[in-house]
């Protein structure tokens, strides 16, 4: 049973047409990764299932439910979060400040107590400064802040735009091997919106690439890098199916 359904979605920004006839499916547990060239309409995506931008067409289905229409708050609490690119920490805030804001969207407040020391032994840098302002940390610091705050609510499926943005490889690489326990010890379903290819290839999983607001290209992460369909896709040369 899929987690996340999407349908034949289309989302305009007045007339400009930012994603057309886009469908894909998502089963829990599973690590998606969608890439494509600038404008392609990766973060309208992400956006559009979180309810922050309501498609002009189309279905969206999470956790059973139609979610279009539903506002991002009431998506949230099925579980769905989101961390949307440039981290975007409280900076004046300490760090577990930044983290308790993750569980507003929860009703159990008892147990996202608890919550927030398996965040902590996820995550030990975090407790060792929890009492400083978040504005201190390292752009790698902040980014595993962010993913600590969106799995404060409890999500099936976290979402993340742009991870290894301005990030060393050797602190991305972190971050995706943080990204990989959570999924294979909580059963969490990834989705990873990257401009490029190749963490995608090295991590493995599913691949769609967007370009000019259309999937162009879907399967394997790793099959579809050794072949020169994808790059045809990305740059729009050649054929493609």
């Amino acid at each position: 049973m899929s987690l996340l359904n999407i349908k034949d979605i289309s989302v305009n920004y007045g007339r400009l047409s930012a994603l057309r006839n886009a469908s894909l499916t998502l089963a829990k547990g599973d690590t998606l990764f969608v890439t494509g060239p600038n404008g392609a309409g990766k973060s309208t995506l992400l956006k559009a299932i979180a309810g922050v931008v309501a498609p002009k067409s189309g279905t969206i289905c999470f956790a059973d439910k139609n979610i279009g229409g539903r506002t991002p708050e009431d998506i949230a609490r099925l579980g769905f979060s989101m961390v949307p690119e440039g981290r975007h920490v409280f900076g004046s805030l300490t760090i577990e400040e930044n983290l308790r804001l993750g569980v507003g969207m929860r009703d159990d407040k008892d147990v996202a107590e608890r919550e927030l020391e398996t965040i902590y032994s996820v995550f030990p840098m975090l407790k060792d400064r929890r009492y400083q302002t978040a504005g201190v940390l390292s752009g790698g610091q902040q980014q595993m802040l962010v993913i600590g705050r969106a799995l404060m609510a409890n999500p099936q499926l976290i979402a993340i735009d742009e991870p290894s943005l301005g990030l060393a490889p050797k602190v991305i690489d972190d971050v995706y091997a943080v990204l990989l326990k959570l999924r294979d010890t909580r059963g969490l379903t990834l989705l990873i919106v990257e401009q490029s290819s190749a963490r995608a290839t090295m991590t493995g999983g599913r691949m769609i690439l967007l370009r000019g607001g259309e999937i162009v290209l879907e399967g394997d992460a790793r099959e579809l890098t050794k072949s020169d369909a994808l790059k045809a896709a990305y740059f729009g040369y050649g054929e493609h199916h």
